[in-house]
């Protein structure tokens, strides 16, 4: 460990040594030592707020590590694999299926591009052969999606929230957003829609729209007029949008506000509950934000994992968080349950000179975890019906991403991941 000081070395230092599978993977190179270092080392804490104001002046906010934001069509950074390009795979007209879209075929949001491509998941689901097979214009810069059981997805662009008939494959309208979020542009940081949700019932989805530099909201939609029905004030940058179990509070995870908002599905009340294991201290220069999170189904508590090391479980009804121990340590964005109550987490790679590569971890209900290493940094995962199979994006919201998904067997620990080319740096994901 480069690193000897902070919050997150003291904690690993308690929880003993790590496991040897979770050795750093051969594909990547160590990046040089970043702000995360530099936070550690710095003496006390009026050394440390003088670091993270450094940082905090040279990052715009969130997760960037003071690269550049690449062109949609640019190639990856050297810390990418030798796979990794910025070509994109067109989709192959032979293999579109005519009529109905198949079961089990794969939707991404091409967050390099303004489409959302349809992905064949190959033999069984495997990855094996397939490949892109359509693509449907949205909107600039789509974001994060949701399909509901009707066959609908909605996807969250800079520009509105696009309704897609999936079986079709053809566009159906552009809803634009009631919120000022600024000219429409892409980018990590651009304004406009994130997280996004479907209500239970499909009545109503909600969507986490980013005003850049300020507090964000979410915008309600009425499926059925295809209208915004409302809009509740949350924090800033809303990565992620997921609704409780029965349907009555929608939770916005506030990326740059390091909280979770919880918004009243009936009045549109809203309440912010602090989710920050590792303190706020360097407000938008922190990396040690929350990202993605899954609502449990069995007691509506939310799990929202961080750089590998600490799962931060929120009680909602209370605002306590409590905090569980993970093992992958590398920065962490998507995450997923499948059927079983397995938790998936994406680790993106390393931000400091001391974190792991990117990885996916797999984690039991009870709490064991298997950590899958991946090959160049990824975004958010989706699992297949059965439980069987994880798709995660190689988008990633940062430099070094890559346009398509890795497929990884959750029965076959001894099986390899498979790399599937899929849509333009593709964020959101969803199974059909």
């Amino acid at each position: 460990m480069t690193g000897t000081g902070g919050p997150r070395a003291a904690f690993r230092e308690a929880s003993g040594p790590r496991a040897a599978s979770n050795a750093p993977g051969p594909h990547a190179p160590r990046r040089a030592e970043g702000p995360r270092a530099a936070f550690r080392k710095a003496s006390g804490p009026r050394a440390r707020r003088l670091t993270l104001a450094l940082i905090a002046a040279a990052l715009l906010a969130g997760c960037a590590t003071g690269t550049t934001e690449a062109a949609p069509d640019a190639a990856v950074t050297s810390d990418a694999p030798p796979a990794a390009t910025g070509t994109v795979a067109p989709p192959d007209p032979s293999r579109a299926p005519t009529g109905r879209t198949p079961e089990g075929t794969l939707l991404v949001a091409d967050f390099g591009s303004d489409t959302v491509t349809f992905v064949d998941p190959g033999r069984d689901g495997s990855g094996e052969d397939g490949g892109p097979i359509a693509s449907v214009e949205v909107g600039t810069a789509p974001y994060g999606l949701v399909v509901g059981e009707d066959g609908r997805a909605w996807v969250a662009t800079a520009e509105g929230v696009a309704v897609v008939d999936t079986q079709q494959r053809t566009r159906l309208a552009l809803i634009p957003y009631e919120t000022e979020s600024g000219p429409v542009t892409t980018g990590e940081y651009r304004g406009g829609g994130m997280g996004i949700a479907l209500a239970p019932d499909g009545s109503h989805v909600y969507v986490g729209v980013n005003v850049p530099g300020e507090d964000g909201t979410v915008e309600v939609i009425d499926t059925a007029t295809r209208e915004v029905a409302g809009t509740a004030p949350v924090g800033m940058r809303p990565f992620d949008v997921d609704v409780s179990p029965d349907g009555r509070e929608v939770y916005a995870t506030d990326h740059d506000s390091f909280d979770v908002t919880a918004v009243d599905a009936d009045t549109l009340k809203t309440r912010r509950m602090e989710v920050a294991p590792y303190g706020t201290e360097g407000g938008l220069g922190s990396w040690l934000k929350p990202h993605y999170a899954v609502v449990r189904p069995g007691d509506g508590k939310l799990l929202l994992p961080f750089e590998g090391e600490r799962l931060a479980v929120l009680d909602p009804r209370t605002g306590k968080v409590t905090i569980e121990r993970m093992t992958a340590n590398t920065h962490q964005h998507g995450a997923a349950l499948a059927p079983d109550g397995t938790l998936l987490v994406v680790g993106t790679g390393p931000i400091g000179s001391d974190d792991e590569e990117p990885s996916l971890t797999v984690r039991t209900p009870g709490g064991a975890e298997r950590v899958v290493p991946l090959d160049g940094p990824h975004e958010d995962v989706a699992v297949s019906a059965d439980g069987r199979t994880a798709y995660v994006t190689g988008g990633f919201t940062r430099d070094g991403y890559w346009n398509g998904i890795t497929v990884v067997d959750l029965e076959d620990e001894k099986s390899e991941p498979v790399r599937l080319t899929a849509g333009n740096r593709p964020l959101g994901i969803a199974v059909l």
